[in-house]
């Protein structure tokens, strides 16, 4: 059986997310039957698309229509990678000219489809053949140096009059169709390319997001046109292509379209390219002799542009009518170019630059408490036999090849592990490429029970099922003479010949037997790094004494527990509801001193509720952050931000320190650090608070995630299976943003479930937990406060009174959490800084226990938990300025 793979498959990375996140196939295209077209057109002619009622059953169409596209697998990894990035960084279209004339209800139905599923692309037009027409008509000739269009006053003005009247023939048409629109103008800042030589042609200098960002925001889809402004008011003309790449620049897009009347990119022979990986193939293409004129200038743009963007980053060439099947399944239908990842090969043990990596990489799929004691033996094994392992340079992805040998009929993937950012990237598709070249004929297994067979079914010539496994090949005819032993081992055992007596097997057995002599206790402590000692009843104040003390030799930068001077605050994103209640903790707070408060939406209006001093509101970007850094200004930021926003600030802050002996506490409350080992997590209930102490760097908890761990920490030596979370918040978790989350209207007398499966939350809780845990949340309709239901199954017989009395050992003087008999209600957390938890009932097996927890979201989920850090980091007593339970 091919070990690691189906657990690394079943933990979410799938190849649906990495096409959607710009990456390539190397399957051959599929050919999926597309019915969203149809009911697109049905839709346009719908004239009540506008009213609610509509537009609720218009989603849920268009919903279900993404998952006969190609998968329902497909369709919602799809809608949550697009959903994950802020709005404004789903997608960038570029629409030329053409598109406009001969194909625009196709591009207008496409869009209607995005539109409905809560997608907000930017499109950015041209409209060169129309005003190539439109000259001849005046009798002006066309001229063009270099390429471009030299554009005089006479040109400049029929351009402009051609921009607006095909800018607003676009709108138009999806206002028709229920699409909200924005036409914007005085987006693009420009200089003169070279007034000498092509006069009013422009060279972008700026992009204004702002009126992008708001357009969005407010649930319009911006249109705009390729015209440029200089800085004394004169349009000047800007090559569509161009002006788009600009855009993409300044928004940094998961995905980059230029929609094409071909539909893609052809090589040689006139077969359209699927997929291009940049850093793999570039030089290669660029030596073809059919890879010239606007191929050859096309890609070099696109490599140009890839290289200043995120990886994660792609373009897409795709026709119109194409728009859904290339944004939403992993086979794609025009040509996809992304950056790729360069893949190393090694062929010993020894050769491997970090063998701590390398045993994380194994390690990461295993389950069990014998994991570490398998990959040991695995490592051993690697040691006396040859291999050919591939993966890439942060190892998200590897694979492990054994070649043939007399014992092993041919060669066998024994090892493919990938990480969920792997196969956003789709590293695998580079490695398993990789492995390609090097072997001709390969063959695994994998559990026919793995929900991403179709990926190993594109990469195989043939398979055969057998006792729960499936038996993948290609290059090989298995049921000849010399392979007939691969093909009777599978049929007799259900798996493929590795020449080793089941090698996976015979190590996990050999581990489990070593393991079980260290005892549960040594396991379950080597699992989590609570702050919990090997007896549960050891007093808290014993566990946490340094929060209160004076520490005498305290890190760089840091003050002592005792500390009394001020410390300068900058607070980035105060607009939103835990910003607000940070900033009435910081003005109660003694020691707390905010100077710096930044909103885009506020600026330059004045702070109110914050007496200490006369704060306005700035509207800070990262360098306006770096400068305050380097001139010592600032003594802890706080990063209030939506999730995928803070990147810019924060490496900006790390170029200014870097080197420095001065280095700022950064507390982040997104989600965005939360996953990275490099910051500290800062629930100071579970995490040791000598970790929080030191840190500089504090990822926040998550609202949900902080009750639910709370909720499920003290008995997880006691599971017996996978607890589930279900989850109710009110609508103040959803944010400031109108979404039907937080519409007031919609919540009335309702209860709304959202991101069932796979939500952050989810995969934050069972990471820090480390263990799986099923989470299930929902909105309904009072402001503030999460309730959690969670029902934990148990490893052995248990009453309410023993599971109680371990919850209470457990919290024993920890001033927020609170342990209560009864279940504790919603009502009585709102406003309260700590965490109700309660119930405790257990089933009439003894095996199940359901327990209950509370919390204010902006409190304790949020605000509350971030001063904590903050004290603590700061060197202030962990509770000051916050009011005990």
């Amino acid at each position: 059986m091919l070990s690691a793979t189906a657990t690394a498959l079943r933990a979410g990375s799938r190849r649906a997310i990495s096409r959607a996140a710009g990456t390539s196939s190397v399957a051959a295209p599929r050919q999926i039957r597309c019915p969203n077209v149809a009911i697109c057109r049905a839709l346009s002619t719908t004239t009540t698309l506008a009213s609610p009622p509509a537009r609720d059953r218009t989603r849920e169409i268009v919903a279900q229509t993404v998952s006969s596209i190609g998968s329902k697998r497909e369709g919602q990894q799809y809608l949550k990678l697009f959903t994950s990035v802020s709005s404004q960084k789903f997608a960038v279209i570029k629409v030329g000219g053409a598109i406009l004339t001969e194909y625009i209800d196709e591009l207008c139905r496409s869009l209607l489809f995005l539109y409905e599923l809560g997608l907000y692309p930017v499109i950015v037009h041209g409209a060169g053949p129309q005003l190539n027409r439109l000259l001849e008509e005046a009798g002006v000739e066309p001229q063009f140096e270099e390429g471009i269009r030299v554009t005089d006053a006479k040109t400049l003005g029929v351009a402009r009059k051609l921009f607006l009247e095909e800018n607003l023939r676009l709108v138009d048409r999806l206002d028709e169709l229920g699409v909200a629109t924005r036409s914007l103008s005085g987006v693009f800042m420009a200089d003169y390319l070279d007034k000498e030589k092509w006069q009013y042609v422009g060279k972008i200098t700026k992009v204004n997001k702002e009126a992008i960002e708001k357009s969005i925001e407010a649930g319009y889809i911006p249109v705009l046109t390729s015209m440029a402004e200089s800085e004394d008011g004169r349009l000047l003309n800007v090559n569509a292509d161009v002006a788009a790449a600009e855009l993409a620049r300044a928004l940094e897009p998961l995905k980059v379209v230029y929609l094409s009347e071909k539909g893609g990119l052809f090589d040689g022979e006139g077969e359209k390219i699927s997929h291009i990986n940049l850093d793999e193939e570039f030089d290669q293409l660029m030596s073809q002799p059919w890879c010239r004129y606007g191929t050859r200038l096309k890609i070099k743009e696109i490599k140009e542009l890839l290289d200043t963007l995120p990886r994660s980053s792609s373009v897409a060439i795709i026709h119109p009518s194409e728009m859904q099947k290339e944004l939403f399944t992993d086979s794609g239908a025009g040509t996809l170019i992304r950056r790729g990842d360069k893949i190393q090969k090694v062929s010993s043990v020894n050769e491997f630059e970090d063998l701590d990596k390398l045993k994380a990489s194994l390690i990461r799929d295993r389950e069990g408490l014998d994991a570490e004691a398998t990959v040991e033996r695995y490592i051993d094994f690697l040691q006396e036999n040859p291999f050919s392992a591939y993966y890439d340079d942060t190892m998200q992805c590897l694979a492990i090849v054994m070649p043939p040998s007399k014992d092993r009929a041919m060669a066998t993937l024994a090892t493919l592990t990938i990480t969920k950012s792997g196969w956003l990237t789709n590293v695998a598709e580079n490695v398993f490429a990789a492995i390609k070249k090097d072997y001709p004929s390969l063959v695994w297994t994998v559990s026919e029970s793995d929900e991403n067979l179709t990926w190993f079914f594109e990469k195989a010539d043939g398979s055969f099922n057998n006792n729960g496994s499936v038996l993948f090949y290609y290059g090989c005819d298995l049921r000849s003479e010399a392979l007939a032993p691969v093909y009777d081992e599978f049929i007799s055992h259900g798996r493929a010949m590795l020449g080793d007596s089941n090698l996976e097997s015979r190590l996990r057995r050999a581990a489990q037997a070593a393991s079980e002599s260290l005892g549960r206790t040594h396991a379950a402590q080597q699992a989590r790094t609570y702050s919990t000692s090997s007896s549960p009843f050891q007093n808290a104040a014993q566990r946490r004494g340094y929060a209160t003390t004076t520490n005498p030799n305290p890190p760089f930068g840091k003050k002592n527990a005792s500390n009394d001077v001020p410390s300068r605050v900058g607070l980035i994103g105060a607009r939103g509801y835990t910003g607000q209640a940070l900033i009435d903790l910081l003005n109660a707070h003694p020691y707390m001193d905010l100077r710096h408060v930044s909103s885009r939406e506020l600026a330059g209006q004045e702070l109110q509720g914050y007496s200490k001093r006369k704060i306005i509101y700035e509207n800070l970007g990262p360098e306006d952050v770096a400068k305050l850094e380097k001139n010592g200004e600032i003594d802890c930021w706080v990063m209030a931000l939506p999730n995928g926003v803070c990147k810019p600030y924060i490496e900006a802050l790390d170029a200014v320190s870097k080197g420095s002996k001065r280095q700022s506490v950064i507390v982040d409350l997104s989600a965005d650090y939360r996953f990275d080992n490099k910051w500290t997590y800062g629930l100071p209930e579970l995490t040791k608070r000598s970790e929080i102490y030191k840190a500089t760097r504090i990822s926040n908890p998550g609202c949900y995630a902080t009750a639910a761990q709370l909720g499920i920490a003290p008995i997880l030596d006691h599971l017996g299976g996978q607890p589930t979370v279900f989850g109710v918040s009110g609508y103040s978790g959803a944010g400031t943003k109108p979404s039907p989350k937080n519409d007031v209207n919609a919540l009335k007398d309702n209860l709304m479930p959202y991101s069932l499966t796979d939500h952050v939350h989810e995969r934050e809780i069972s990471s820090q937990l480390d263990t799986p845990v099923a989470f299930m949340p929902h909105v309904a309709s009072w402001f503030r406060g999460i309730h959690h239901t969670i029902s934990i199954p148990l490893n052995k017989t248990m009453t309410s009174r023993d599971i109680r009395q371990i919850y209470q050992d457990r919290y024993a003087g920890e001033k927020l959490v609170k342990v209560v008999g009864e279940a504790p209600l919603v009502k009585s957390i709102m406003d309260r800084h700590g965490v109700e938890i309660g119930a405790f009932a257990v089933h009439s097996s003894g095996k199940r226990v359901v327990v209950c927890a509370s919390i204010d979201n902006l409190l304790k989920g949020a605000a509350t938990q971030c001063l904590q850090n903050m004290n603590l980091a700061l060197g202030y007593a962990e509770f000051e300025g916050i009011p005990t339970m």
